[in-house]
Order: structure tokens, then C-alpha cells, then sequence
């Protein structure tokens, strides 16, 4: 595994005799990074599995744009629950949340007439307002997360049946329901595929590559050991083919989703929010260490309370989400959401313990289940055995990581 060399004094150039750029030995760097690069294996064994097993149905393009608005919301939800899990917490009420900013929404718009903005915002509001109340229990009252958000399960599924009075509302208006189902096509012109969607990927890619040189010139000059050239460029190319195989199946169907625009968006924002802010290294430091985090000035109180107030924000993001794709509010939605989006966190990588995770993980880990989902529905796999199976896969994620850590000295 790479290590880190010591960092000059500030102001100073490093010895060039001191700056690495390779590893004395490549298997043990394969080994080391096992933990993160192992996820990213498995996807693409996965993804070939059910190519061959679907007779290449599962990679067809209308099957991928399928995937892409099916899972949309559990990636949403993924997004907050790993920051969540990070800093040793669980929430176990996303389900309820989304099921209750679709009703409060679908009761404005459809009940009452409303613009369709005017549900977004209100479910936007109830999202934050329960994010504030259970962060209140956690951060100030001192209650733990896994009882405060059991507890809001309850509390907001209840709130669902009474805001809808058991009763499912739909449908939508139509500007609604293009946040899960719109596409942008054709902005290009048509040339039998939509070329803006190759755009989009292509812009995708660059912007991957530079910010990986970017960060690798970053570890040059402060003296850490990076990859050597050639297994540095071909990352980039594997992602960059991965891409834009994924845009051109996109621009053979329908189109770029715009549930696909807005879950890119929050991956960016939460990426740079978790790696390069200052309350990103506070979440990680509290689920890393609580007791040093604490010593070290970090106001554990506010950055819980945030956690829970940009969850519940998060999961009234997946709410709108939902409720436009199924065209209306049902008293029963989002049943076992929050399962999903702690299977994608902890398979994504997270450690059980916290102080560890990726949104990028999550986000990986997310779209593994939803293919294995998808792939065991094309196969038409009973519904009994597919439970089965992906509770093996969150097992063995979870016993990875606890192996992981017991191979490296951890206790």
C-alpha cells in the first residue's frame, strides 16, 4: 500500500530525490487497495455476468436508461447515508421521509391545486424541518441516531397515512413528472443517437481526467507516492471507456434523463463537499475518532445536527423524485428505501465503525445492487430468491471489511 512521506515546512521545494512516483513493490499495492478498487471489480464481474446470462439484454440501451430511473432515488438517499454512516450514525427513517414529502407534495399540487414548483419547495421544506428535529434528538438531547431514526420511521409513516388519509394521490401534472421521466435530446440535432448526450459523457471524462492530474501533481509535490505512469493512464482509460460506452447506450434510447443531470450534480457537490471542506474532514475525524475529534475543537454537536438536517434534505430530494416517477403519492411508498441505501453505503465500502466511505463508493455499491436487481428481474428470478441474495451481498460486503481490518492490525 502507498505510504506518505513526510510534508516539507511550508514554503519549501521538495528534494526531487524525494518525490515517488511508484511503489517498490506493485502486488502489494494491488493488495493494499483491495478495499477500495475491490468494489469496482466486482461491479464490472457483475455487469459482464448478466450480459452473458441475459444474452446482452441487461446492457441493451433502453435496459440502462431503465436502470438509471429506477434506482435514481435509492443513489440520492445513498449519498446522505453515507456521510451519515461516516460519522458512526444510521438512519433508519428515509424510507418514511420520502414516503411523506411525496404525500405532502401530491396533497398541494394535485390535492389543492398548486403550481407543481410550489410541492417541490414544500417537500424540500419538510425534508429540512425533519432533518432539524431528528438532528435535535441526536446532536443536542444525546439520544442515539439508531432510536431517534426508528423512532421517526414510526412518526412519519403514521404522518404519510394522515396527510394522505390512506388514500394514493395522482396524477401529477406533467412539468412534474419530467423530474424523474424528462429526457434532453435533440439539442444537437438528430443523427439517429443524441449527440448531446456524447457531449455531456465526453465533458464527463475530461473533467475526470484533469482533476485526477490535478490531484496526482498535488501528491508529487508533497512528497506522497503515486501510481506509477502507465497504471495511472490506464485508470483513466478504463473509466473514460466505461463512460462513454455507458453515454452511447444513453444516446441510442431516449436520450440523457434528467434524474440523471441532477443525481450528477449532487455526486459533485457531495464529492467536493466530503474530500476538500472543512465540515467533510470534521465527519470523518468524529466517526474516525470521537474522542480525538473532540479534543482536537470539533463541535460534534453541530456537525451531527447538520448530518441529520442535509439527510433529511436529501431525502425529500429522492421524495420528489419517487412520487414523479410513480405519478402520485401512495401511504405504503418507500418501504424498505433505507435498507437499500445502507446495503449501497456498506457494500460501497463504508466501514460498520465509521470513519470510512466514499460517495463514490456508495454510488458504485448503489448501482451493483440495482444491477443485480435488474438482472435477477430479467431472468425472472422468484422475488423470494432475490431478497436472499442480496442479503448475502450485503454480508459479505459487511465480513470484507471486517476481515479487511483484522488482516491490517485493527481491532
Amino acid at each position: 500500500m502507498s505510504t506518505n512521506v513526510v510534508k516539507s515546512p511550508p514554503g519549501s521545494t521538495p528534494p526531487k530525490h524525494e518525490v515517488h512516483t511508484g511503489t517498490a513493490n506493485p502486488l502489494r499495492a494491488i493488495a493494499g487497495n483491495l478495499r477500495t478498487s475491490g468494489i469496482y471489480i466486482a461491479f464490472v464481474v457483475v455487469v459482464l455476468l448478466f450480459a452473458v446470462l441475459t444474452d446482452g439484454l441487461s446492457l441493451s440501451p433502453g435496459n440502462i436508461t431503465n436502470i438509471v430511473l429506477q434506482y435514481s432515488y435509492v443513489l440520492v438517499l445513498a449519498i446522505g447515508m453515507v456521510m451519515v454512516i461516516i460519522a458512526g450514525h444510521i438512519d433508519l427513517s428515509v424510507g418514511s421521509v420520502v414516503a411523506l414529502t411525496g404525500a405532502v407534495s401530491a396533497q398541494l399540487v394535485i390535492g389543492s391545486g398548486q403550481p407543481w414548483w410550489v410541492g417541490i419547495l414544500a417537500a424540500i421544506a419538510v425534508g429540512l424541518a425533519i432533518g432539524a428535529w431528528q438532528g435535535f434528538w441526536v446532536a443536542f438531547v444525546g439520544i442515539p441516531a439508531f432510536i431517534v431514526t426508528l423512532a421517526g420511521m414510526l412518526l412519519f409513516r403514521g404522518l404519510t397515512y394522515y396527510v394522505l388519509d390512506n388514500v394514493s394521490l395522482s396524477p401529477f401534472p406533467a412539468e412534474y413528472g419530467r423530474v424523474a421521466t424528462g429526457f434532453l435530446n435533440g439539442l444537437f440535432g438528430g443523427y439517429g443517437y443524441d449527440a448531446f448526450t456524447l457531449f455531456i459523457g465526453a465533458f464527463a471524462v475530461v473533467g475526470y481526467a484533469a482533476q485526477q492530474i490535478r490531484t496526482r501533481r498535488a501528491r508529487i509535490r508533497y512528497e506522497q507516492v503515486v501510481d506509477a505512469m502507465p497504471l495511472f493512464v490506464a485508470r483513466i482509460a478504463i473509466v473514460a471507456l466505461v463512460v462513454m460506452a455507458f453515454a452511447w447506450q444513453l444516446a441510442h434510447s431516449r436520450g440523457l434523463p434528467i434524474v440523471l443531470i441532477i443525481l450528477a450534480v449532487l455526486i459533485l457537490v457531495y464529492s467536493v463537499v466530503t474530500k476538500s471542506s472543512v465540515f467533510g474532514r470534521q465527519v470523518y475525524a468524529i466517526g474516525g475518532n470521537l474522542s480525538a475529534a473532540q479534543l482536537s475543537g470539533v463541535n460534534v454537536r453541530r456537525v451531527n445536527f447538520w448530518l441529520f438536517v442535509n439527510m433529511g434534505f436529501l431525502a425529500a430530494i429522492a421524495g420528489i423524485i419517487f412520487s414523479s416517477r410513480s405519478n402520485g403519492a401512495q401511504p405504503g411508498a418507500g418501504t424498505g428505501f433505507e435498507l437499500d441505501a445502507i446495503a449501497a453505503v456498506f457494500i460501497g465500502g463504508a466501514a460498520v465503525t465509521g470513519g470510512i466511505g466514499t460517495v463514490t463508493g456508495a454510488m458504485v455499491g448503489g448501482l451493483l445492487v440495482g444491477v443485480i436487481s435488474n438482472g435477477m428481474q430479467l431472468l425472472n428470478v422468484d422475488q423470494s430468491l432475490q431478497s436472499v441474495i442480496k442479503g448475502l451481498v450485503l454480508l459479505l460486503a459487511v465480513a470484507f471489511d471486517v476481515w479487511n481490518k483484522r488482516r491490517g492490525g485493527v481491532r
